[in-house]
């Protein structure tokens, strides 16, 4: 379903939660796609269980050289450090939206829709996120609903949204069918 597309993963040098980057990228390879790691440092970045640390991932590219119009999709992960640090990051931002330019589907779980509102992408769109996360994105301009994984195709990319590490087996089947379109 995925064969011949490239997926971004998007991610802070540290803070990003594990299992939130693993399970989408497993899903992704199974369904034949090619993920590639971005972040705003070279090297690896050091990912997490909740607060404390677990396995470290080479990048493959950074935001300042990763050209968005190489990749046919975009995966946010979250983990509540990683979309804190990356929206104070000019070229994650611009990275961020251009797949929303461009018409490519985005998938974000828990946390990670923050950066999508420091990318000013959300207003008018359906979406969830980790709860506190609720007024933040309100405020942003989007209709934020508490469910397992919100597909929204209103805007000009689809755009796959999920609470939390319990909904990863909605987020992954719901992300890679937006990613295989």
């Amino acid at each position: 379903m995925l064969n011949g597309k490239t997926i971004a993963f998007l991610v802070a040098p540290e803070g990003v939660e594990q299992v939130e980057l693993t399970e989408p990228w497993k899903a992704v390879k199974q369904a034949g796609g090619t993920p590639v790691l971005v972040s705003t440092d070279p090297g690896q970045i050091q990912a997490f269980h909740h607060l404390d640390k677990a396995d470290t991932f080479a990048v493959d590219d950074t935001v300042d050289t990763a050209d968005p119009a190489a990749f046919d999709g975009l995966v946010l992960p979250g983990g509540v450090a990683n979309p804190d640090r990356l929206r104070m990051v000019p070229q994650a931002v611009r990275f961020v939206r251009a797949f929303f330019d461009a018409g490519k589907p985005v998938a974000a779980i828990c946390h990670a829709p923050w950066t999508l509102v420091e990318a000013d992408v959300v207003r008018g769109r359906t979406l969830t996120s980790w709860p506190s996360l609720q007024t933040d994105l309100r405020n942003a301009g989007a209709n934020w609903v508490d469910q397992e994984v919100v597909v929204d195709t209103a805007g000009p990319s689809t755009l796959v949204t999920s609470r939390k590490p319990d909904d990863l087996k909605a987020f992954c089947q719901a992300a890679t069918d937006a990613l295989g379109q």
